[in-house]
């Protein structure tokens, strides 16, 4: 899922994962990451104590972990305003502990169902992350 998703990004966009610990938000960004072309040979791991890791593919990818930040003013010394939006794709896990990153962004939350099944709930706001949500809607249906 994640990768059909990274194949249909076409420009910068905000992505805001959502779920509980183990939910599969790092999972996902691998396969964002491997759809935005990021080479196989590199390990997309959670930036957890890094805060942001970046990797080169069609467009560069800035995955974030905002799990241990507890105060807004934390992402102003991260710098994250340059990322959201800026000029690749900005993926946050935890990004709805710190409401209005962004104007313009695609929220994906991620719940445990039956067993290993994961439920996948995407919403968007803004005009790009809305083109996205129906390109990546069109290529799954497309795909299944």
């Amino acid at each position: 899922m994640g990768c059909c998703l990274g194949r249909e990004i076409r420009q910068p966009v905000v992505l805001l994962l959502v779920g509980e610990l183990g939910a599969g938000k790092t999972c996902l960004a691998q396969g964002v990451a491997r759809g935005l072309d990021v080479p196989a040979d590199e390990p997309v791991v959670s930036p957890s104590y890094t805060l942001m890791n970046v990797y080169p593919g069609r467009l560069e990818m800035y995955h974030f972990d905002l799990y241990r930040l507890s105060n807004p003013d934390e992402l102003h010394d991260l710098g994250v305003e340059e990322y959201l939006p800026g000029a690749g794709v900005a993926l946050v896990e935890w990004g709805n502990r710190f409401p209005g990153l962004s104007d313009d962004f695609l929220q994906i939350e991620i719940s445990h169902a039956c067993g290993d099944s994961r439920r996948f709930t995407l919403s968007a706001r803004g005009p790009v992350a809305g083109a996205l949500l129906e390109r990546f809607r069109q290529a799954w249906q497309t795909a299944a």
